[in-house]
């Protein structure tokens, strides 16, 4: 099975601005019932990010509570990790226990085209027992 077929389909991402604020991003979160954005490219040929609320905690925490001037670029992690829609699942699997990422991007040709995360995969196997 490929990631792609079982990915997210980026017409269900919550993508951002790198200049939203970090309460932005958060009601963002809030509102649409996600731990994870995805940060737009500057440019076409630029990287998408990725902002978790892990990543929001530790800048809280970094910033003693004054987060207030930072913005989307400032938390996110770019470049991701990312894999293509082509992948086999195994291979993308592997890559995320490998180096314990809980999600990651699926981008061909530099565009976003969905996330896959642990959940997902772990549905297709849950999927698979119940057959």
């Amino acid at each position: 099975m490929l990631v792609e077929n079982i990915m997210t389909p980026k017409e269900k991402l919550v993508i951002v601005s790198q200049m939203d604020n970090v309460k932005m991003v958060l009601q963002k979160m809030k509102e649409h019932s996600i731990k994870a954005v995805i940060i737009d490219k500057a440019s076409p040929s630029g990287a998408y990010g990725l902002v978790t609320f892990k990543n929001i905690l530790q800048s809280i925490v970094a910033e003693d509570g004054d987060i207030d001037l930072l913005n989307a670029y400032d938390l996110a992690n770019t470049p991701v990790v990312s894999v293509s829609g082509k992948l086999d699942i195994k291979y993308a699997a592997r890559m995320m226990v490998n180096n314990g990422i809980k999600r990651l991007l699926v981008i061909d040709n530099n565009e976003i085209e969905g996330i896959l995360t642990m959940t997902d995969i772990v549905g297709v196997l849950l999927d698979s027992l119940e057959k």
